[in-house]
This record gives C-alpha cells, structure tokens and sequence, in this order.
C-alpha cells in the first residue's frame, strides 16, 4: 500500500464550488467510483446527464443516446440528434452574454486584440461567406494552417457552421507534411497567414503553401489572413490566391449554421503513427465537441467565469480542444504568438497576469525550460487569479511538477494532468478538483471512461505496469481513420476482442492514483508532439546519397523526447559534415524546424527481420545501451555491432 504523502489535497470550498461535485450530488453519487459504476452498466445513463450537465444545444434533440449495429468499434452517438459546433460556441453567447470577450490575443510584439462573442460569431458568419464564396460546401475539406490568433478561431467555426470539414495543420509544418495531408484528403482550400512573429522575427509562411499547393491537385483556392503585413513581401497568385480579409468584408454578418447531423464529419486531425503515412483521425460534430467540454468542465473544472489560456497550435490536438471546449462553456480563450520565455523569461506568467488567466495549460517541457530561470519570473507576477493549472502530451518528472505547483499555483492551484490522443477527442485518464494529488499522478479514468490496466494475458493488474486500454465505447472516439478503416481496426481494436488498446504504458498504486509510464509504441513524441518514423524515414531517403534510415525518440531533459535518426548510406556516397548538415535540412523541410534531429548516425546497416521490417525497438535499446530483448526475430545480427559504435 502507497504511503507516499499527497503533494496536493483539495479544501472543502475547492470541492463544494467544483462542477464535479455539482454533477455527482445532481445524479445522487457519493463519489467518482459510484458514478463510474453507475456509467458502466448504464452508457445512455451517463451521458445524457453528462450533455445536459454541460449544456450542449440541439437543433434536433437525438432519439437515442448510441447504438452499435456494426460493433463496438463503429458505435454510433445520439441517433436522430442535430447540431452545429459554431451554434453551442459562438451564436448562443453572442444572443446571452454579446459583451462579454470571447477571444483575447496577445502577439509576440505586445499587440493586443480582444472579440467579443458578438464580434466572434459575426467574424465566423463572414469567414464562412468567405469559403462558401471560394466554392466550398458541406463534406469538402478545408486547411487550416495558421498560427494561434482570432482569425484561426473564426475560421475554423465558419467550416462547422458551413458544414465543412476542417484539417488543422501544425503552423510549424515543411511544404512535405503540409502537402501530404492536403492531398489525402482532397482539401479545396488552404487558409493560411501570409506568416507570424517569433522571439521578434517574422517567420514566412506563404512561400511554405505555395511550394505545397505545387503538390496538392484538389487545391483550388489558398485564403490569406494579414498578420505580418509589410513586414511579409507576399506573392499572390492571380484567381488562386485571396486575402482574408479584403474577402470576408464582402461577406454578411450572419450566416445561418448547416443543419448537421450528429454523426456529420467536422474535422481531421492527421497524427502519426509507427508506420505509413499520416492517419487522418475522423471526428464528428457529436463527438469531439462533446468529450471536449465535457472534459473541460468535469476534470478540469472550467466554469463561464473562467479564461483559458493553454500553451499549443491548432495543429495538435490541444489546440482545437481549446477553442471547441472554452466556448462551448462560454468562458474566455486568450491566444498568444510567440514562445513562453521572448522578450524575457517572464513572459508566460506576464501573460498570465496581465489578462487575468484563471486556467493555464502548458505541457512539461515548458515549465522544464521555465524552471532553469530560476523562481523569480513567475514570482515577479500577480498570478493569484490563476486557480487551476493544466498539463498535456507527456510524462512528468517530480520536480518540474512540484515547482509549477509550488512556484506557479503558489501550492493551491492543482495540476490537471491529462493523458488521452487525437483518436479518443481528449482524455482516458485525467486528474480533477476533488482527489488528492502526487507528483505526474492522474486521479484516474475520465468521467464516463471505462479505462483499466491490462497485463499480457488480458487480465486488469494492479500495482504493476500494463497496457492502457478501455472497454466501453465513448462519444470522442474517432469514426475511423479517413479512408483507411481497417487501419483503424488494426491499430486499436485488434489485440483484445471489443476493446481499445490505447498504446500507452500505465500503472495504478495502492491509493488508486494513476500513472502513464511511456508509449508502448514505436512514435516519437517531442515536447507534446507526434511524428511517426516513418515520416521522418521518407525525408532522409529522398537523399541521394541514403539508402536506408531508421528514427527513434531518445529520453531528453526538455523535450521529453529527442529525435535520432540513423541513416545507411549508399555504395557511392561518404560521409561529410556537409552531409550531416544537408541530412538535417531534409527533416526540417519536411516536417518543420520543430521536429529536428539531435543527431544523424551514420552506420553500415539496420536490424530488420527476415521480411525486412527494421526492428527501431532494437535500435532504440543499443543505442541508449539498454537490453534489446527478444532478437528471435532478428536477421542480421551484425546490425548490433554497427549501432553499439553510436551508443549513448
């Protein structure tokens, strides 16, 4: 039995004020465990009350809650039900509270812009008359590539409210990974910004689209926000190319929503996998909007006083969920471009305290990078209207966690920490408001998961580390992967019949806190953020002079996790530091400076299994020196040799 004090322990105002307490004393629980009980046995239970709890508006309300004629995996949520995202976020607030800001950016130059929900829905009402007037209707794919500012809210509700289909993309991207999931899913318009300010530089981003749209044969039109103005030397191309805002100004101020369906397409979000090309995860305008906000207001507790801020990109997961759940509850989302420690190392908790941020999400890298300045930035700050803090996409390690705790929330705040993947539209486990805390703990399954600890043979496991997986069906789970469902089936419902393996390591301790222990995959996740091997193979390859490579994530102090990769070279080709520098442009172009290399080895061949599958767990483990397991399946064992020269 754990006897490990707790680092954080709610107090009863904390508890009485919390939204989950407020939903367990409505439903007549005693507590998480009986509710989570209750949600088991009774799925159309629970979530009915969870939709209600959390105020989601129907234009149709649904006749029932789900149903699964074609199995588990394919469950269908809120039969007969209609609904539209850009109606529960922006045009109900603007007709309840029209005053009160919805959206407040701060740029990495200090500009400040705020809208209200009256100016937010009016915004999206244009922004969709601007892609309905470029040709784009219900179903057709629409790109979002642009940095976190108002006018990437307002667009991605216009594709909601014209019953469009999204495609977030990570502002950061190379023209490849832009390209590649444009193409697959036939986008007829990339909306982008001419580019942003980072550390006090404009970084260009419409030369990156144009070299995209080179290769992306559906592209009918690319939509440009202004944010660098003349700092940008831009080339419009005739009939292609449009500005946002001199297209939007043509528009009318409203625009009724499409009457989707619940089980309508909303957005694609493409995240990478161990191999093959990016999978474009499905999510519907019942699902993602409803685990989302529901999450938000049961975990993390936000209520329509609250403001948000959390530290990400419309590209991940994160970024979306932000947008979808703040106002759908009616609370503040405030933006900001830039990096947490630019112009100065306090620039995230002068953020935090000159717009009043009540929530605060960040992932560990950055309180890891923030916490080397020592205490005095975030002391230097009024932070006391912060009262909850949040954090995402990877592990903890103690002492990051207590000092955010300690030196940000001043001891009172507590960390919601919260694990789950663009597959499942939020959390399976997340910590919450009234269960005591330890360092990098969850308080367990989300409300309404039915999450649980699997060993090798199937069976739930306790107090030791087994696969992450769930049980029960939920309303975020992706509908598939876009165009690829046997993919679908193959990666998460194959191992064990009717249920979800998630593909994460987790542990449960004797208090009945939780833990996520690492993936149990092959894909790298650097500061929060997925990219397959396989992608960054691609870039190495289409080097003339490699004739193979393999990549693997490495433990990093910051980033959580560091990309290596490891390249063969062919007969006619020999190494150089001039090489190594052209090695590591190609990931960059491909994938973007944010998902650089650490190091590119150079060896004479790759562990591969007879059928020529190169086996990175074996990479991965002689490279750090750790034991390689099982190697029956090895074909050339010389292969260790070659790595074991690289070890770390």
């Amino acid at each position: 039995m754990t006897t490990e004090p707790y680092a954080w322990t709610p107090s009863p105002e904390q508890v009485a004020q919390s939204r989950l307490r407020g939903f367990l004393d409505r439903l007549g629980c005693a507590g998480l465990d009986e509710l989570q009980a209750r949600a088991r046995e009774d799925l159309d239970w629970f979530w009915e009350a969870a939709v209600d709890d959390i105020g989601i508006g129907w234009t149709r309300r649904f006749d029932k809650v789900h149903d699964a004629p074609e199995g588990i995996a394919w469950t269908r949520w809120w039969i007969g039900g209609r609904l539209n995202l850009a109606t529960n976020a922006a045009d109900r607030h603007a007709q309840s509270t029209p005053g009160k800001p919805a959206v407040v950016w701060e740029g990495d130059d200090g500009e400040l812009r705020t809208w209200t929900f009256a100016q937010l829905s009016a915004e999206t009402s244009r922004a969709a008359g601007a892609l309905r007037a470029l040709g784009v209707g219900p179903g057709d794919a629409v790109g979002l590539c642009v940095p976190m500012i108002p006018e990437t809210v307002s667009l991605f509700l216009a594709c909601a409210r014209l019953g469009a289909i999204v495609a977030p993309l990570f502002s950061g991207y190379g023209a490849g990974a832009i390209s590649s999931r444009m193409a697959d899913c036939d986008a007829k318009v990339l909306c982008i910004s001419d580019g942003f300010l980072r550390r006090g530089s404009p970084v260009l981003l419409k030369p990156v689209a144009d070299e995209a749209a080179q290769h992306i044969a559906s592209l009918q039109h690319i939509l440009v926000v202004r944010r660098l103005g003349d700092r940008a030397q831009v080339d419009m191309q005739e009939g292609r190319d449009h500005w946002y805002d001199e297209l939007t100004a043509q528009q009318p101020d409203h625009l009724d929503a499409h009457d989707t369906a619940a089980d309508d397409p909303f957005m694609l979000i493409y995240t990478s996998g161990t191999t093959g090309r990016p999978k474009g995860t499905v999510h519907l305008q019942g699902g993602f909007p409803i685990k989302a906000t529901q999450d938000m207001a049961h975990c993390f507790d936000v209520q329509p006083s609250d403001r948000l801020l959390w530290v990400t990109d419309i590209g991940w997961m994160m970024g979306p969920w932000a947008i979808i759940g703040t106002l759908t509850i009616g609370a503040t989302l405030v933006l900001f471009e830039g990096t947490p420690d630019f112009p100065g190392p306090d620039r995230l908790w002068a953020v935090a305290e000159r717009h009043r941020v009540t929530v605060l999400g960040v992932a560990p890298t950055v309180v890891r990078a923030l916490m080397r300045h020592g205490d005095e930035p975030p002391r230097a700050h009024d932070l006391s209207s912060l009262r909850i803090l949040g954090s995402s996409g990877e592990l903890w390690n103690p002492d990051p966690w207590l000092w955010f705790l300690d030196q940000v929330g001043g001891g009172r705040c507590p960390i919601i920490n919260y694990s789950g993947g663009t597959e499942c539209s939020g959390g399976i486990v997340a910590s919450n408001v009234i269960t005591p805390m330890r360092p990098g703990s969850f308080s367990g399954p989300c409300p309404g998961m039915d999450a649980e600890v699997y060993d090798e043979a199937g069976n739930p496991v306790r107090g030791a580390v087994g696969e992450l997986v769930v049980r029960r069906p939920w309303p975020g789970m992706t509908r598939g992967f876009w165009r690829d469902p046997q993919r679908y089936l193959d990666t998460y419902w194959s191992r064990w019949p009717d249920t979800w393996v998630h593909g994460d390591w987790a542990e449960v301790d004797g208090d009945g806190l939780w833990y996520i222990r690492g993936r149990s995959d092959d894909t790298i996740k650097m500061a929060g953020k997925r990219v397959g091997p396989a992608e960054v193979e691609s870039a190495l390859v289409a080097h003339p002079a490699v004739a193979e490579a393999a990549a693997i994530g490495v433990p990093d102090p910051l980033k959580g996790e560091a990309l290596v990769a490891f390249v063969v070279l062919r007969p006619d080709a020999a190494e150089t530091e001039e090489l190594h520098r052209e090695l590591q442009a190609c990931i960059v172009a491909e994938l973007g400076k944010a998902m650089g290399a650490k190091t590119v080895e150079v060896i004479t061949e790759l562990p591969k299994t007879r059928n020529g599958k190169v086996l990175r767990r074996v990479v991965r483990a002689v490279y750090l020196g750790n034991d390689p397991g099982d190697l029956s399946s090895l074909e050339n064992r010389s292969a260790i040799e070659a790595l074991s020269a690289t070890r770390h």
